[in-house]
């Protein structure tokens, strides 16, 4: 096992993986920005370097100062948290290179999964069922992508093959609209990911999104750990999330989860990974795999009771997972509130100094946040300040518990997303559940209307 791990990252994750590596007696290395000296991970790690000025350009996502902090730490591993450098296959390369392993996939699949084409051509490989659509990448033959659409059938979305985060999409209704769109996309493509290539699929009208969390080793075992809901979005954003899905077929759920277990000893797939369908009419389409631990972990680990993060530090250290798929569980069901600092209907960021600082308590709840009271967000990164996640032994429960928990957090001196959480958890079609992704658009529309 590891004896030192720097955490390549900031914010509530960076110290998740500190807890983590406590927890198995592992010492950490906290990199941070200038604008994140006063940080709480920063305070409780063993030793902490400073990378760079506020700007992710030149300290998270600053290669070279994140190696440099490495070595001059002697630590072992990096662990890439999410977002920033987490499925950068060229840092991945790096940090292996450099004599650091890497705590994550291996760089050739991090290349395979982050590329849609090659993603979507490999799962199709494994047996996966995608989106339908056309292989590779659209031809620039305009009457040829005219004939792609209409075999598929309007509407089509077309989408960045390396794209992410809900960018570089278009929904496209009509033939009119199709070879604009295409050459937009394009353009949005090549500036925000260096590559112009775009693909074409089908457009479901009202699907919901649904993931499925796998953990593989080294050794060629990989299980999954059931599915979570994550259909409550804004602008391809994820609000809330949630473990198990409600009303999903339990056959249909671990014929699939089977199949992704199955994709991972196809690749060669090592860690923690989640496979993103849509979920439409009792069928599953990939979308994209993340090779990374994800927001909504807690979820997971709240209705199996597995430590992910610590199972991806044990992974990466070359142990066998310690369990199989008929040793897995599923308990209980658990919800989680992402906390941003933003206005809760006009979403503009709100980053200041927090004056007030008061987390809910109880049965069934955890909070993952490295907020305490007067903080200061700066406005330089991502707003999310925090999680909320309530468990419960059912899923009434769990959002009964919700409620509680959201009317007992205090955040003052910025605002926050809390009462659009408030009113979500007393929405009539989340509390019946299996709302579809567009549902949250949708109500905010009409709210906007109705000012």
């Amino acid at each position: 096992m590891f004896e030192k791990i720097l955490i390549a990252n900031r914010g509530e994750i960076a110290l998740r993986i500190q807890r983590a590596c406590r927890e198995m007696g592992i010492k950490t290395v906290a990199v941070h920005s200038e604008a994140d000296a006063e940080a709480k991970y920063v305070k409780l790690a063993d030793e902490s370097v400073c990378i760079g000025p506020a700007p992710s350009s030149q300290s998270y996502l600053h290669v070279p100062a994140i190696i440099s902090a490495a070595e001059v730490t002697d630590a072992q591993a990096i662990h890439p948290g999410y977002g920033f450098l987490s499925e950068n296959a060229d840092f991945s390369e790096r940090c292996e290179k450099s004599g650091f392993v890497f705590i994550g996939p291996r760089a050739e699949t991090i290349r395979l999964m982050g590329d849609k084409v090659s993603a979507k051509n490999a799962m199709k490989k494994a047996g996966v069922p995608v989106v339908p659509g056309v292989d590779g990448a659209l031809p620039d033959d305009p009457a040829e992508i005219m004939r792609i659409a209409k075999f598929i059938g309007y509407p089509v979305i077309i989408k960045a093959s390396g794209g992410g985060g809900g960018r570089g999409m278009r929904v496209v209704h009509t033939e009119a609209a199709l070879l604009n769109a295409v050459t937009m996309t394009k353009t949005e493509a090549q500036a925000a990911f260096n590559n112009p290539m775009v693909y074409m699929e089908k457009f479901l009208e009202n699907p919901r999104h649904i993931e499925i969390q796998v953990l593989a080793d080294q050794h060629g075992n990989a299980v999954f750990l059931g599915e979570r809901d994550c259909s409550m979005q804004r602008r391809h954003q994820k609000v809330i999330e949630e473990a198990p899905a409600p009303h999903l077929n339990t056959k249909l759920r671990d014929k699939i989860g089977e199949r992704c277990a199955e994709a991972c000893r196809k690749i060669g797939y090592r860690g923690a990974g989640t496979f993103e369908f849509l979920y439409e009419n009792d069928e599953f389409y990939f979308i994209e795999m993340n090779t990374r631990v994800q927001v909504e972990h807690p979820v997971t680990e709240m209705i199996t009771g597995i430590d992910i993060v610590q199972q991806q530090i044990r992974i990466a250290a070359g142990e066998k997972l310690p369990f199989r798929q008929k040793d897995i569980q599923f308990r209980g069901h658990a919800v989680e509130c992402r906390v941003n600092a933003e206005h809760p209907y006009t979403f503009v960021p709100s980053p200041g100094r927090i004056t007030n600082w008061h987390v809910p308590g109880g049965p069934g709840i955890r909070v993952d946040s490295h907020v305490y009271n007067n903080y200061f967000i700066p406005p330089h990164y991502d707003s999310m300040i925090g999680k909320i996640i309530a468990y419960g032994d059912t899923r009434d429960q769990a959002i009964a518990r919700m409620r509680t928990a959201l009317s007992e957090m205090v955040v003052e001196g910025i605002n926050t997303n809390i009462p659009l959480h408030q009113e979500l958890m007393n929405d009539a079609a989340f509390v019946r559940g299996g709302t579809s992704i567009h549902y949250l658009e949708h109500k905010l529309a009409e709210k906007s209307k109705g000012k």
